[in-house]
Order: C-alpha cells, then sequence, then structure tokens
C-alpha cells in the first residue's frame, strides 16, 4: 500500500511540475478506486474438467504481529457465501470436504504491519543553486545538514483466496496441491462487509475462464 502510494506520489508531483491546475490524483482518489484486484491462474488448467468444490468454514487470519488463526466474523460469513454464490453462478455444485470434491477453496485475511528505519547521513551545502552564506554576514563559510533516522511504519490489510486441484492430486515430489487460481484483494475498505460483494464479483469477472463450461 504505502510504497504504491509513494510511486503514485512521485507521478503525482510530475503531473502538478508540468500543470499546476490539474487535480491531485491522490486526493481525489476514492477508497473504490484505491482498491485493486490481482487474479492469477495456472494456464494449463482446463477449468471445465472440475465439477465439485468445497470451501473451509472459517477464514485464517494471518498477521505479522500475532501469528495465524481462524476465525468466523460477520464479514468472513459474508466472504465465504459470496464466493460460494459466485462458484455456483459458474456451473460448479457445491459438496461437503468429505465427499471428494474436485476443487478446495482457502480463504486468509492477511494483516501486517511493516517497520523499516532509514538513514540520512546529512550533506553540506554550498553547490548551485543554496543560497550563498555572505548573504547572511558569514562569506565563505558553508552549512550542513546533520545525520538523521527515519522511522517508516505502515499496516497493510489484504484478502487471499486460493483454489487447489484435488482431483489431479499426485503424490511423490513432495506430495504438493496445485493451486490453478489465486486472488489477492488490497486497497482501502478490503476488509468492510459492504465491499465484500462488488468485490468478488470484480474477480470472478476478470476469470472467465473459471467455469464447467466453454
Amino acid at each position: 500500500m504505502k510504497r504504491t502510494g509513494l510511486m503514485l506520489s512521485a507521478l503525482a508531483a510530475f503531473v502538478v511540475l508540468v500543470s499546476s491546475c490539474r487535480k491531485e490524483p491522490l486526493n481525489d482518489m476514492t477508497a473504490e478506486e484505491s482498491r485493486i484486484y490481482v487474479t492469477n491462474y495456472d494456464e494449463k488448467a482446463d477449468f471445465t474438467t472440475f465439477k465439485t468444490f468445497s470451501i473451509v468454514d472459517s477464514v485464517a487470519v494471518i498477521s505479522n504481529r500475532e501469528g495465524s488463526k481462524k476465525e468466523l466474523t460477520q464479514y468472513d460469513q459474508q466472504l465465504l457465501a459470496q464466493l460460494k454464490s459466485q462458484m455456483q453462478a459458474r456451473g460448479y455444485t457445491l459438496v461437503d470436504k468429505a465427499a471428494k470434491p474436485d476443487l478446495a477453496m482457502n480463504v486468509s485475511r492477511i494483516d501486517n504491519t511493516t517497520t523499516s528505519i532509514g538513514y540520512n547521513p546529512g550533506y553540506w551545502a554550498g553547490w548551485p543553486g543554496y543560497w550563498d552564506t555572505g548573504y547572511w554576514g558569514y562569506p565563505g563559510w558553508g552549512y550542513w545538514f546533520p545525520s538523521y533516522y527515519n522511522v517508516f511504519r505502515y499496516n497493510e490489510k489484504s484478502v487471499a483466496v486460493d483454489l487447489l486441484d484435488l482431483k489431479n492430486a499426485k503424490t511423490g515430489e513432495g506430495n504438493k496441491l496445485t493451486a490453478i487460481w489465486n486472488v489477492m484483494l488490497r486497497g482501502s475498505g478490503v476488509w468492510n462487509g459492504n465491499n465484500v460483494e462488488s468485490m468478488v464479483k470484480a474477480v470472478f469477472d476478470q476469470s472467465q475462464y473459471l467455469k464447467t463450461t466453454n
């Protein structure tokens, strides 16, 4: 989030320099416009060969401060319900995990706080463009800024959805399941229940290949 914001800020600064009468892009960005929906899929997967799916009964909450836990808040219930609905709308049949579904859907909320420290070694002034110290009555002098540290801290909340291929699970080579579809929801308001329906719809709209028929 902050890294993206910094990149946008640099662009915004350039826009302001080019034309000061234009609006500041970041200031005019709505919460909805700040959200990013990323979808990835296995290009080798034929999604029409899968017919059934099962979904977790709670949501994993992963935090670099508090570790991991399982929750089923009202938000989580909304999220799971919307994912089920969209999968069923694509032709997949929801079954219990004991019924050996073709696909398994994992859902996680990620809550990470990152802290970094930057060091500025300071600098001496005196090159062209700076006020000469003679202006202040000290000709021939220079001036400098002492070194200092900056501490940056930012928090990012996101949602991850992973669709696993159980139908073609193979033993050997580490006994790993293949994730054939992945979703990442990032940005302002991704943990807001009012946005769940539109967010889930958006990622399925981006994933037209995810269906049981051609």
